[in-house]
């Protein structure tokens, strides 16, 4: 079985057409090789990996190596050899330059770094993740949900080879990937902390108990957690708050940004394990998180919360418009009073509630439910928007 990504390629060859250099960030195994290879072959000249001995060796020199190419040059893991931005500069900036450059790498403190320094107002960024329910289908919701969006889990061909393989990817990822990115941490600790974290996902973020569990001081695991943020494992999802006359929350929530990493490090094996879990509704909440934040690409997003009790899962800025979007896990979820004071407060065009269901429903004037399956149609972004009208509703 094989998946095909055609709004992805889309999006990178529009960046290609745009800049002279485009970089694609993410974590190891959500297919960034895979697209790049549509684009350059493997076997081509053009196409370095880093991991190769003999690639590498020829970037003892990459001035030579690299200044005569001409077409689309891939380069893959580039955060192994971050002094290589520096003559990238010089390459991209000459006079109507014979290469563009596709960079592929695991995202980390560096790379951002120096792509964002050495190479500003050059390169275009985008990040790749796992795959979506919009290039699963909806059909697969449910499996998409319990396994993730990596390739290799969401395309293995059993549940247990699914968990066999975000096993392995967990124990390889705190023991090889985080040192070659830079960060020294013992592996024993950011696991306790990771999995630890799974029990914090959908909630507010606080710093203090974590500390005392591992006996660190606060500071370390909030590195910790930037870590793991930095590395598009975990989701910081900002608060919003504005001059209401009301005490509203300013910590982040935290989300994994991958449902099947969050089921392995809480034990859970399969769908019926899923739905019986106490974290189940947290799980869908995050899971569907990330399939809206994925599709509609908003210019910035937020959740809101005050003291007193009202609170939006996401609140998302778009073309200078609110909208905004709940996460139930409930047969027909229905209106409530947080919803009424979030249309009211944060002046939303719209607000969604997204939910497993099938069917789609009205709930007052501009807040509407959405079957979570919809996410995975051609017009799926309107459906988060008040224009969407399906036909026999009002």
């Amino acid at each position: 079985m094989k998946i095909y990504r055609p709004q992805l390629q889309q999006t990178v060859a529009s960046a290609l057409k745009r800049s002279r250099a485009v970089v694609l960030v993410g974590p190891r195994q959500v297919g960034k090789t895979t697209l790049a290879r549509t684009l350059v072959p493997a076997d081509s000249a053009n196409y370095f990996d880093l991991e190769d001995p003999r690639v590498e060796a020829q970037f003892a020199a990459p001035l030579t190596t690299l200044e005569n190419r001409r077409g689309l040059v891939v380069i893959d893991e580039v955060q192994r050899t971050p002094e290589l931005f520096k003559v990238l500069r010089v390459l991209i900036d000459r006079e109507r330059s014979p290469a563009k450059f596709l960079l592929l790498g695991s995202a980390s403190p560096a790379l951002l770094r120096q792509s964002s320094e050495t190479l500003a107002g050059r390169v275009e960024v985008h990040e790749i993740g796992g795959f979506t329910l919009n290039e699963a289908g909806p059909k697969d919701l449910s499996k998409l949900w319990l396994r993730g969006g990596f390739p290799r889990s969401y395309l293995a061909g059993s549940g247990e080879a699914s968990r066999q393989w975000r096993a392995a990817f967990v124990r390889m990822f705190l023991e090889r990937d985080l040192p070659q990115l830079g960060i020294s941490v013992a592996t024993i600790a950011m696991r306790r902390f990771w999995t630890m974290l799974a029990h914090y996902h959908a909630q507010i973020w606080n710093a203090a108990e974590p500390a005392r569990s591992l006996g660190v001081a606060e500071n370390t695991v909030r590195r910790y957690l930037d870590w793991l943020t930095q590395t598009y494992m975990v989701r910081q999802l900002a608060p919003w708050h504005e001059n209401l006359g009301k005490r509203q929350v300013k910590a982040p929530k935290i989300y994994f940004r991958d449902t099947g990493l969050l089921h392995e490090l809480l034990g859970i094996q399969d769908a019926a394990g899923l739905r019986a879990h106490p974290k189940s509704g947290a799980s869908w909440e995050g899971f569907a998180l990330e399939q809206v934040l994925r599709l509609i690409e908003p210019d910035e997003a937020y959740y809101w919360a005050t003291y007193a009790g009202a609170e939006l899962d996401l609140l998302m800025f778009k073309n200078g418009k609110r909208y905004g979007v709940e996460f139930k896990r409930a047969d027909a979820p229905g209106l409530t009073r947080s919803m009424t004071t979030a249309m009211s407060d944060l002046k939303l065009e719209h607000l969604s509630v997204i939910y497993p269901g099938d069917r789609h429903y009205s709930l007052a004037e501009r807040i509407s439910v959405v079957p979570a399956r919809e996410l995975g149609g051609k017009d799926a972004a309107a459906l988060l928007t008040p224009r969407y009208r399906r036909r026999g509703t009002k």
